[in-house]
């Protein structure tokens, strides 16, 4: 399989509220991308140094979930950020861009993304395939930057980002296993009443489900996740309840002396029109954040303890069988 050398250039142009250097920063942190950006599914950060980054994403491409590897170069000063991935999903063979930030005659920030890639073997067909993702993912996310920018109150007081961790009985592996057989939910969490697990390819998954909450309130949701056996399964609610302008998160297993030490992460985006609408009162956003993170943190809660039980179950078994 060869490289690729005819390249096409994209350029998307859309008007943001806010300062260029305050859209600046909403770009610039990329670990928030998966409650800001629609297409961004999860973001595993390797580092910054100085102006420079590392990160791998994984994102819907045309309704499929791809990932790579992109290195970034941050410009405060001239607003402008470059990126370049390092390592492409086929039939991408590379693909590099960049943002750019300046003010626009009547107010707010034009904000420029601008994208030059090449695809495997100069294949006519994955070329229009891979445009057409770039012309479709990247006017999404200049409308979903506009939303988020417009927001009555700074996106730092909206997210909340938290973690419950647990040390579960059982291996890693079998921990996982119930998580990853979200199909059953239904019937091994009182959480949830309704469940649809669909996997079109290994490790890509569409979940739709129907929780309750502490307060007896229903929730429909519907996620993409994508399961890497047997350590991490991330999700991103591509429709999310009411309250939140965003919801994604991790579940992590990990060897600990012979146990399991199992983490649920939420990131999450607080709607702040709909915290004033449900809660009222003197700080209806502090009551949002409070009662996000109450609602998921117990039901996340619940479903390690649940998967702990599994996997205890499957070491007594295995044990009683030898």
């Amino acid at each position: 399989m060869s490289g690729s050398s005819r390249s096409r250039r994209t350029a998307h142009t859309a008007v943001v509220p806010g300062s260029p250097d305050q859209v600046f920063d909403l770009v610039a942190e990329v670990r928030r991308w998966p409650v800001v950006f629609g297409p961004t599914v999860h973001v595993e950060h390797f580092g910054r140094d100085g102006d420079r980054e590392r990160f791998r994403i994984w994102a819907m491409v045309n309704d499929r979930v791809s990932t790579w590897t992109s290195s970034r170069v941050l410009d405060p000063v001239e607003l402008r950020i470059r990126f370049a991935q390092d390592r492409s999903q086929a039939p991408v063979a590379s693909m590099r861009g960049e943002w750019r930030f300046r003010p626009a005659p009547g107010g707010g920030t034009e904000v420029r993304l601008s994208h030059e890639f090449t695809v495997v073997d100069d294949d006519p067909d994955a070329l229009d395939w891979v445009g057409t993702a770039v012309d479709r993912n990247s006017p999404a996310e200049l409308a979903a930057l506009a939303r988020v920018a417009g927001l009555a109150r700074p996106v730092g007081e909206l997210v909340v980002e938290f973690a419950d961790t647990v040390t579960l009985p059982g291996s890693p592996a079998d921990a996982f296993e119930f998580v990853d057989r979200a199909d059953r939910w239904a019937e091994r969490l009182p959480h949830v009443r309704r469940v649809r697990l669909t996997e079109d390819e290994p490790g890509s998954q569409t979940l739709e489900m129907e929780t309750v909450t502490g307060d007896g309130s229903t929730h429909r949701t519907r996620s993409v996740r994508v399961c890497r056996a047997t350590d991490l399964i991330a999700y991103k609610q591509l429709e999310v309840p009411q309250l939140l302008l965003g919801h994604s998160g991790t579940w992590t297993f990990a060897d600990h002396d012979g146990a399991t030490e199992a983490t649920a992460r939420h990131l999450v985006l607080v709607d702040p029109e709909a915290a004033t609408a449900r809660f009222g009162g003197a700080d209806p956003l502090a009551a949002a954040r409070a009662y996000v993170r109450d609602a998921l943190g117990a039901n996340s809660r619940t479903t390690l303890a649940r998967a702990g039980e599994f996997a205890a179950a499957r070491r007594a078994a295995d044990a009683a069988a030898r």
